[in-house]
C-alpha cells in the first residue's frame, strides 16, 4: 500500500491483519504518589485505607473479569488475585507502619514486586504491567483520583505507553477501531487480546505518543504502519480493504485447498463461552482449549467435578466438532494460589505444564480424571511441554488409565520436534505452539520487544522444526496441527499446509481470511511457497519469498 510523500508514517510490529482510519485517542495517565507524600498521622487509619483501596480494586477487576470471556477473562481474574495478594498487602502495610504514605508505599511496594517479577522472567515478567495496572487503580483510590482509562464518544484509535488487561476491559470495545502502544510485544497480552477481539493492534510504535489527539491515523496492522493525517487515496485503499475482508466471511465451508486437500480449520479458546463464538465464526472445532482459567482463579484446586462441569459445557457447544483440551499450562512461572511450589531463578525452563507431575502429580491426575469423566468421542486431550518420548508416554499412560480416547502432546521444544516420530509412536497426534517454539528454539524471551526479531515465527530454523514434525506425522499417518498464533496469518498458513501441517488453530477472528488463503491454492503451491520460505537465511527473506510465490489475486484480495 502506497503512502504520499511528506506523510508522517510510523512504524511497529503489527498483530493480525486487519487495518482501520479513526481520530487518535489516548489513555488518561494515571496518578503518581505525590513525591512529598507526607508520613501518616494516623498510622491505624492509614492502613485502614490501603486495606480499603486493595479491596475495591481487587473486586472492580473480578467484576470486569466476570464480564469478560477468554483470554481477557483469564488475565483478569488472575490480576484480581495479583491486587488481592497477601505479600504485597502485608510488605504496604509494613512500610506505611514505618513511616511511609501510603500511596508511596504502595509505589515502593509494587517496584520491589515488578523487579522480582523482571528477574524471574517468563510468564511473570509478563505479569509486570498487569502489577503496575493494579498500582495505579489503588494509588487512584488513595489520592482520590480517577483511575487510569478512557471514556469513548466516537470510534477511535486508542493510544498508550503500554496497555493492560484491565484498561482494556474499561473501554467501550465498540468503539476501539485499534490499538496502539509505544511498548509491549506481539506477544504480550494486550496483542493477544486484540487479536482475540479482532481488533487491529501495533505494538512498539516509537512515536505514537507525540500524535496530538483527535488526529486522524491509518493503523495498518498487516504491514506494521500508522500514518498520521493519511490522504484519501489511502483512506480509500483501506476501505476497500476491509470490504473485502467483509466479503471473505462469507466463506463457511470446511477448509482444503484448490484441488480438494483437507486442512482443518480450528480455533483457539479460553472458556466454553469461546467456544459459541467459534462456531458462530464457522470453525470446524477447536485446536486448543487452554484451561488455566479454571486454576489461576482458584484459592484452592478445583475438584473433578467442577471441571468436568466446563469441559461438558464446551463439548455441547461445539455440538460434536472437535475439541483439544491442553491439560494445565502452569507452575512456578504462572504460580496457583493453591500450591506452593519452589523458588525458581529460571521459570521458564522449570516446572511448568505436565512438568507439575514431578511435584504435583495429583493436579495431573485430577484433570485427566475430570475430562476422562466427559467421555465423548469429539474431545481430545494433549499435555504442553513434553521434552522426550519418555513424557509422552508417561502422559498417554495417564490419560488412557482416565478413559480418554484421543491423546497427544505439545511440541514447544525443540527437542520434542527433533525427536518428533519417536513422540508420536506414544501418542494419537501432536500440535505445534509456535510461540513457545520460537522462544526456545531462538534463546530469546518473548517479551524482550528489542529481539522480536528473532521470534518473528518466520524464522528458517523455526521452520525446519516444524518440517521435520511435520514429516514425522505423514510416515506414521498421524495428526500434527498448529495452535499457535502464526496459524492466523494467512501467508504462513500457505507455508504450514506446504510443509505438511494438517490443521491451523487460530482465533475467531481470523479464519476467513486463512480459508481463502488455503482455499486459492493447490497443496503442490503451498508446498512450492514452504520451499521457497525454507530456502531462505532470515526471518524477512523467508516472507518475501513466500509472498512472491502466492496468487496474485489472492494477495491483493488479502491486502499482503
Amino acid at each position: 500500500m502506497s503512502v504520499d510523500a511528506g506523510v508522517v508514517t510510523l512504524r511497529g510490529i503489527g498483530v493480525g491483519r486487519s487495518c482501520a482510519v479513526a481520530p487518535i485517542a489516548f489513555m488518561h495517565p494515571a496518578p503518581v504518589a505525590p513525591a512529598d507524600e507526607p508520613a501518616p498521622v494516623d498510622v491505624a487509619t492509614a492502613v485502614q485505607q490501603v486495606t480499603d483501596a486493595f479491596t475495591a480494586v481487587t473486586a472492580s477487576l473480578q467484576a470486569r473479569a466476570d464480564a469478560a470471556t477468554g483470554n481477557l477473562a483469564e488475565v483478569l481474574q488472575a490480576t484480581a488475585l495479583m491486587a488481592g495478594d497477601a505479600a504485597l498487602h502485608a510488605d504496604v502495610v509494613k512500610r506505611v507502619e514505618s513511616g511511609t504514605g501510603p500511596a508511596t508505599a504502595v509505589t515502593k511496594a509494587v517496584e520491589t514486586f515488578a523487579a522480582m517479577f523482571e528477574a524471574a522472567g517468563g510468564y511473570l515478567a509478563e505479569r509486570v504491567t498487569d502489577l503496575n495496572s493494579v498500582r495505579d487503580r489503588v494509588v487512584a483510590r488513595l489520592l482520590g483520583a480517577a483511575e487510569p482509562g478512557l471514556s469513548l464518544s466516537e470510534r477511535s484509535v486508542v493510544a498508550a505507553a503500554d496497555l493492560s488487561p484491565a484498561d482494556t476491559a474499561a473501554l467501550d470495545l465498540d468503539l476501539v477501531a485499534g490499538i496502539v502502544t509505544e511498548l509491549g510485544g506481539p506477544t504480550g497480552h494486550t496483542a493477544i487480546i486484540a487479536g482475540q477481539l479482532g481488533i487491529p493492534c501495533l505494538v512498539r510504535v516509537e512515536g505514537i505518543l507525540t500524535v496530538a489527539a483527535g488526529t486522524e491515523v491509518a493503523l495498518d496492522a498487516a504491514d506494521g504502519t500508522v500514518t498520521v493525517a493519511p490522504s484519501d487515496g489511502l483512506k480509500a485503499a483501506i476501505a476497500a480493504r476491509e470490504e473485502r475482508a467483509a466479503a471473505l466471511a462469507g466463506d463457511t465451508d470446511p477448509g482444503a485447498t484448490r484441488d480438494g486437500h483437507k486442512v482443518q480449520l480450528l480455533a483457539n479458546i479460553g472458556t466454553p463461552a469461546d467456544a459459541v463464538r467459534a462456531v458462530e465464526a464457522h470453525a470446524e472445532g477447536v485446536g486448543l482449549f487452554r484451561t488455566e482459567v479454571l486454576f489461576l482463579d482458584a484459592a484452592e484446586a478445583p475438584t473433578a467435578e467442577a471441571q468436568a462441569t466446563t469441559y461438558r459445557q464446551a463439548v455441547e457447544a461445539l455440538g460434536g466438532r472437535k475439541l483439544v483440551v491442553r491439560t494445565i499450562d502452569a507452575g512456578a512461572d504462572k504460580p496457583l494460589a493453591f500450591a506452593t511450589q519452589p523458588d525458581e531463578d529460571n521459570p521458564a525452563l522449570g516446572v511448568r505444564g505436565f512438568r507439575l507431575t514431578r511435584i504435583l502429580p495429583e493436579l495431573i491426575d485430577t484433570q485427566l480424571a475430570a475430562l476422562g469423566a466427559v467421555t465423548d468421542d469429539s474431545m481430545w486431550a494433549m499435555a504442553p511441554m513434553i521434552a522426550t518420548p519418555a513424557e509422552a508416554r508417561d502422559f498417554a499412560a495417564r490419560a488412557r488409565a482416565a478413559g480418554i480416547g484421543t491423546v497427544g502432546v505439545m511440541v514447544e521444544v525443540p527437542s520434542a520436534a527433533l525427536r518428533a516420530e519417536a513422540i508420536l509412536r506414544e501418542v494419537d497426534f501432536v500440535s505445534l505452539g509456535t510461540n513457545d517454539l520460537a522462544q526456545y528454539t531462538m534463546a530469546t524471551d518473548r517479551l524482550r520487544g528489542e529481539l522480536a526479531d528473532l521470534l518473528d515465527p518466520w524464522q528458517p530454523a523455526v521452520l525446519e522444526l516444524v518440517r521435520s514434525t511435520a514429516q514425522a506425522g505423514r510416515r506414521l499417518g498421524k495428526p500434527v496441527g498448529v495452535c499457535g498464533e502464526s496459524a492466523s496469518d494467512p501467508l504462513m498458513a500457505l507455508v504450514l499446509v506446504g510443509l505438511g501441517i494438517t490443521s491451523l488453530s487460530m482465533s475467531p477472528g481470523a479464519m476467513a481470511a486463512v480459508r481463502y488463503a488455503v482455499r486459492t491454492h493447490t497443496r503442490a503451491e503451498c508446498e512450492e511457497i514452504a520451499m521457497a520460505a525454507l530456502a531462505q537465511d532470515e526471518a524477512a527473506a523467508a516472507r518475501s519469498a513466500a509472498l512472491s510465490k502466492i496468487n496474485p489475486d489472492a494477495r491483493e484480495a488479502l491486502g499482503l
